[in-house]
């Protein structure tokens, strides 16, 4: 199960990281949280959040009390928001204009636990 958690840390930690990155350089969270407004483009976004919730749900399910259980949490997260993002839209969206004055700090820490998740990948 370590391959997989390293795997996973990896992986994700880099996505984060890099995600947030080109939030601050290209500016684009901003327009990503206006394209909620659209229905179509929540629910196809769903579809790939439920498959990689899913996946890393069914590949890393693994309740220990130390750094792993972070992508436990992430991978049911990941499942949930899928879910909400196909069955619920318009509650995505309410969500998203909520989340619209916090986005400097959602991205740094996003940034943050992607860093952290790689560290932990390689101590």
């Amino acid at each position: 199960m370590i391959e997989v958690s390293i795997f996973l840390a990896r992986f994700l930690g880099g996505f984060f990281v890099i995600f947030g990155l080109l939030f601050i350089i290209t500016r684009q969270l901003g327009k990503t949280i206006e394209m909620t407004e659209d229905k179509s483009f929540v629910i196809s976004t769903g579809y790939i959040t439920l498959l990689m919730g899913l996946a890393t749900v069914i590949l890393h399910n693994v309740w220990v009390a130390d750094w792993r259980i972070v992508i436990t949490l992430l991978g049911w997260f990941t499942l949930i928001k899928g879910i909400m993002k196909i069955g619920f839209p318009e509650h995505i969206h309410k969500q998203a204009q909520r989340f619209k004055n916090k986005q400097a700090l959602s991205t740094v820490v996003l940034m943050l636990l992607g860093a952290w998740l790689i560290w932990m990948s390689f101590y």
